[in-house]
């Protein structure tokens, strides 16, 4: 196969990766930071302590997180066909990479909320600052660094997960790599979708890590 060939189907394989990586990591940012933060407010001396609570969003997760994403995946089929109305492509893809990343996501939240000093908590409470005002002018920002840097983790695993769902019709570079790498023996083009992902993979860690530096030193 020459580049000819191949370079038009490397550029779109890695466009489908990049959109249904960064769909789900928006969606898991939007769902699985609540979730996290949460998670922290309803354990024991949290400001919203509810024992009930807390084990079902537990249980919730720690279920979430336990499946592995090819499993989850595939039970996810007529969810997944419900939702978008097919099983196949980068958008049926998202679904199941979503769903994995939430629960993901949150604990990696969780750990780093857990990690503010109690006592800036205390003194916002002193003050007046409510509960929101406390997640949200204390809890969020002295987090935000270890956040980003879950947030980071995060991506790089969907990357992962996304090379999956490729293999079993979800597009992108695993599908690439399965179809033609495997299927057809094309050694070289198999070699170029690893490399790939691999470039992919550190630029998204050399960003995180510069966001989180910086946010460190604010």
């Amino acid at each position: 196969m020459t580049w000819d060939e191949m370079g038009p189907i490397l550029t779109e394989a890695t466009w489908d990766t990049l959109y249904m990586v960064g769909v789900s990591t928006l969606l898991a940012l939007v769902l699985g930071l609540p979730l996290g933060v949460l998670l922290v407010l309803t354990d024991n001396g949290g400001l919203l302590r509810s024992a009930t609570v807390n084990r079902v969003l537990g249980l919730v997760v720690n279920i979430g997180r336990s499946l592995p994403f090819l499993i989850l995946m595939i039970a996810l089929i007529p969810f997944t066909r419900f939702v978008v109305g097919t099983s196949i492509g980068p958008e049926a893809a998202m679904v199941p990479l979503t769903i994995g990343a939430i629960p993901f996501f949150a604990r990696l939240v969780e750990v780093a909320v857990r990690e503010v000093d109690a006592g800036l908590v205390e003194a916002a409470q002193s003050m007046g600052a409510g509960t929101w005002t406390v997640v949200r002018k204390v809890l969020v920002p002295e987090a935000l660094p270890s956040i980003v840097s879950g947030l980071t983790t995060t991506v790089i695993a969907l990357i992962g997960y996304s090379a999956m769902a490729g293999a079993v019709g979800g597009g992108g570079l695993g599908d690439v790599a399965v179809r033609y790498g495997y299927y057809r023996f094309e050694t070289q083009l198999m070699v170029i979708t690893v490399v790939l992902l691999i470039l992919i993979v550190q630029i998204v860690q050399m960003i995180g890590d510069f966001a989180a530096r910086r946010l460190s030193h604010r």
